[in-house]
């Protein structure tokens, strides 16, 4: 009996989501030992912000692009657009959860009504956006991966691209706003 990915997408989705997102909260709520990764120079560590920010930035512009050529009819530029966003994203969330585990989260360093105000709504909404975009992405990726582009027409990919693509956006811009206020404005 033959597995193939293409008649089990939304299997794989499911399965890849769940992995993805123990990870994330795993980090998040410690159950990652700390010394179970190298560390890393302080250095290394406070550049990662810095750069998952132009990270971010660079995915947001490999996004908009992917969707103005997919606009347009060029599809294989959709396509390295989306997958270089992909990527971006994956670097992005490696970095991440990486200095998550080894130095923990940080604290806002600006006044209370701005944390509560601005600061917490815009990290609730980040990280919202983020979750759902999770199996939306894999799910249209897992699609584009394994199907030829003349059958992906047939699918439900450009539906959930577009969803997929909005949102992801949005959640990378606000991530970028989160940045902003931590490292920048405060």
């Amino acid at each position: 009996m033959e597995l193939r990915a293409r008649d089990h997408v939304r299997g794989l989705t499911a399965v890849l989501t769940v992995l993805s997102l123990a990870l994330v909260f795993g980090a998040v709520l410690g159950a990652i030992p700390q010394g179970a990764i190298p560390q890393a120079s302080d250095t290394v560590l406070n550049a990662i912000p810095h750069a998952n920010a132009a990270i971010s930035a660079v995915a947001i512009v490999t996004i908009l692009a992917g969707v103005r050529f997919v606009r347009r009819g060029e599809i294989q530029k959709h396509q390295r657009m989306m997958l270089a966003s992909f990527g971006l994203f994956a670097t992005f969330l490696v970095l991440y959860l990486y200095k998550l585990v080894v130095k923990g989260t940080e604290t806002f360093p600006g006044p209370e009504s701005i944390y509560q105000f601005v600061y917490l709504p815009t990290l609730a909404i980040h990280i919202l956006l983020a979750i759902v975009c999770i199996p939306l992405v894999y799910y249209v990726l897992l699609l584009a991966l394994t199907r030829p582009i003349s059958e992906i027409f047939d699918t439900q990919h450009s539906r959930f691209g577009r969803v997929a693509a909005s949102l992801w956006l949005v959640s990378f811009v606000l991530g970028n706003v989160v940045y902003v206020l931590l490292y920048v404005v405060y």
